[in-house]
């Protein structure tokens, strides 16, 4: 079970700790603002009101004795910039920060965030891709170049097998599994490819553009 501190219990804190809290950790949140503290307390095993800025109360929070730290506050950046370089002086050990845009993405990453995250950009990026091609039911980002894509069955693949797909020489793509009836298999090279089928395949988008006609 890992023990998280959240700063900010505005609407992506508390999205956060929603989830997390499914997961089984224990969460700590803090916010200046009483009602965000109300609101986040369902989801979280303790909470206080406090002014994450100020050195001295971050530093009775103990934080080094949160395996991770999340800075969830948007509005203010300067606020988050600080309360980011705040916890790497008082020896954080994974801190996760929210940025905007890419200036401040790149500011928290100088002054102490060991990861940024950008739901703005990474949403729509998201719903750019998703929205681009029929084909394409869903993704997941692992880094600048490759994802995963969930991929809609092709109609000339119905019947066929990988090793007469032969996809990942032609397109260096590979299909790591298949959802057939809501199950999830994993595909032999000889496995015959339904209509209904999900594809999951690993690779870069020129490449699934190239391969899927998109």
């Amino acid at each position: 079970m890992k023990s998280v501190l959240i700063i900010g219990a505005g609407q992506f804190g508390c999205h956060v700790a929603r989830t997390m809290s499914e997961l089984r950790c224990e969460i700590m949140a803090v916010d200046i603002d009483e009602k965000c503290i109300n609101d986040i307390l369902p989801y979280v095993t303790g909470a206080q009101i406090g002014d994450a800025t100020n050195a001295d109360f971050l530093k009775s929070l103990g934080i080094r004795n949160f395996d991770v730290c999340i800075v969830a506050v948007g509005e203010d950046f300067l606020n988050s910039l600080q309360i980011t370089a705040l916890l790497k002086e008082l020896g954080a050990e994974m801190i996760l920060s929210r940025a905007r845009n890419d200036v401040q993405e790149k500011f928290l990453l100088r002054n102490g965030a060991d990861e940024v995250v950008y739901p703005e950009k990474q949403s729509a990026r998201r719903i750019a891709v998703k929205l681009s091609s029929d084909a394409i039911l869903d993704f997941i980002e692992l880094d600048e170049d490759h994802s995963i894509y969930e991929m809609a069955m092709p109609k000339e693949w119905v019947g066929k097998n990988l090793i007469q797909l032969d996809i990942r020489r032609k397109y260096n793509l590979n299909v790591i599994s298949i959802k057939r009836g809501g199950k999830v298999i994993l595909p032999s090279p000889d496995t015959p490819m339904d209509a209904d089928d999900v594809l999951y395949i690993i690779g870069e988008m020129k490449d699934v553009r190239k391969c899927f006609k998109i």
